[in-house]
């Protein structure tokens, strides 16, 4: 069988890849340093307070480093004067965004979007805010302006649509029966890709249908198996006969030997490929992703009543506005006016 092969994350976002950052070597005290290298110090202690202080994940502060060094090249190439954060003013943060909207991706030749163009302002004003903290004088981090990016439109499965997914695998076939219970946890617990590939067998109580996972800025929550997604993983673990720890396992490719059999695990790509799978075999006719699943778990419980409050605990959104995203299409009463008063549900 031929092994799979796991790529190496890339960073959510623009894929610029930016030069690495030169090596400063060691100076006398009477030498001048070269433009830039104290900046490119304040950008390391700041990365460092991300990690120590700030508690973030290895993979968000990889994007932050990805981030700032694109902007140390720049200011290189552009504003060789610039060697510390306190040259950085209102105009030069100007011409970096205009710099950053002409930018062309390398890969697509195509202009960055304005939500890509934001993540690296995202983390300039994070690093401008943390020096702010210590008592340096920096540009006010919100005279950056991030600029208002275009709506997306809410994806999600009808009740009939879910239906169709969730019954698509062939439940007599192992890897099937794997497929159903990975598809009947993401809609019962509206984990995020990331979370729900990280669980393993010890995670999960089957007793008590509930369990812990740590989410997006380590933030930990509870989530809850309903009676489908309880069944259906106590099929699938009854089924297995291995001792390796991950919850969902691949099942071709090489056998990891190694005790726990973690490197069994299946990659964030082998479930976004699952779930492109049935949707396929569902004949829903719609692009639906693991991220859809969790959209589809918050409006399944907002349109059966259940309050905001509690879908935001139960997604782990910190901000109560980004759970107000689904209350348009699950509002009773704006679906009750537009029975009521559109002309064309009249006889």
């Amino acid at each position: 069988m031929k092994a799979e092969v796991k790529l190496e994350y890339e960073p959510a976002g623009p894929r610029i890849r930016p030069k690495s950052v030169p090596i400063v070597s060691p100076m006398s005290p009477t030498q001048a340093p070269p433009a830039g290298s104290v900046l490119a110090g304040r950008v390391d202690r700041f990365l460092e307070a991300c990690e120590i202080d700030r508690n973030l994940s290895p993979l968000t502060i990889r994007q932050y480093r990805h981030y700032m060094d694109h902007l140390l090249d720049w200011l290189v190439e552009h504003e060789p004067g610039v060697s510390d954060l306190p040259d950085i003013n209102v105009d030069l943060v100007r011409r970096y965004k205009l710099a950053l909207a002409r930018h062309l991706n390398e890969h697509t030749r195509r202009p960055l979007s304005r939500a890509s163009q934001t993540y690296f302002l995202v983390a300039l004003r994070s690093l401008l805010r943390y020096w702010a903290m210590q008592g340096l004088e920096v540009l006010t981090p919100d005279r950056i302006e991030l600029g208002k990016a275009p709506s997306r439109s809410l994806k999600f499965l009808d009740p009939d649509q879910l239906h169709r997914l969730l019954r698509a695998p062939d439940v007599n076939d192992p890897r099937g029966l794997r497929d159903r219970a990975l598809l009947e946890t993401f809609f019962s617990t509206g984990l995020r890709l990331s979370e729900l590939g990280k669980l393993d067998r010890d995670h999960i109580n089957l007793k008590t249908r509930e369990f812990g996972v740590i989410g997006k800025g380590r933030k930990p929550r509870v989530v809850f198996l309903s009676d489908a997604a309880a069944e259906w993983l106590t099929r699938y673990l009854q089924a297995r006969r291995d001792r390796w720890k991950p919850l969902f396992i691949r099942m071709k490719g090489k056998v990891d030997p190694t005790p726990g059999g973690l490197g069994m695990r299946m990659s964030s790509r082998s479930i976004e490929r699952l779930v492109q799978k049935y949707v396929r075999v569902a004949g829903l006719g719609v692009k639906a992703t693991p991220h859809t699943l969790r959209h589809s778990f918050a409006t399944d419980l907002l349109s059966n009543g259940a309050d905001l409050r509690a879908v935001q605990e139960l997604l782990g959104h910190a901000n109560l506005n980004t759970t107000q995203i689904y209350t348009h299409v699950t509002n009773p009463q704006l679906r009750a006016a537009h029975r009521k008063f559109h002309s064309g549900n009249r006889p």
